[in-house]
């Protein structure tokens, strides 16, 4: 005896449940993949960014030190 839910149902409804099933399944998959790719993008935009704070500072110590060696420099008369 067939004790699913489904038993004796119309074929019609069982091919019908069967691609609701499939489609389901593939938005699972898609829904993990994308999650897997955006934690990948998060760790991306955090080392991006942190090597673009690095670099900042970077420049803003040689613009000080360039500023310092300016101010060393003697004037010259135009």
């Amino acid at each position: 005896m067939n004790t699913s839910p489904a038993a004796g149902a119309d074929p019609g409804i069982e091919h019908e449940l069967a691609l609701l099933e499939g489609k389901l399944e593939t938005l699972v998959a898609h829904a993990h993949e994308l999650r897997a790719v955006n934690e990948t993008l998060r760790r991306d935009l955090t080392a991006a960014q942190d090597r673009n704070r690095a670099l900042n500072e970077r420049v803003t110590a040689a613009a000080q030190r360039l500023d310092a060696l300016l101010a060393h420099l003697p004037e010259t008369a135009a």
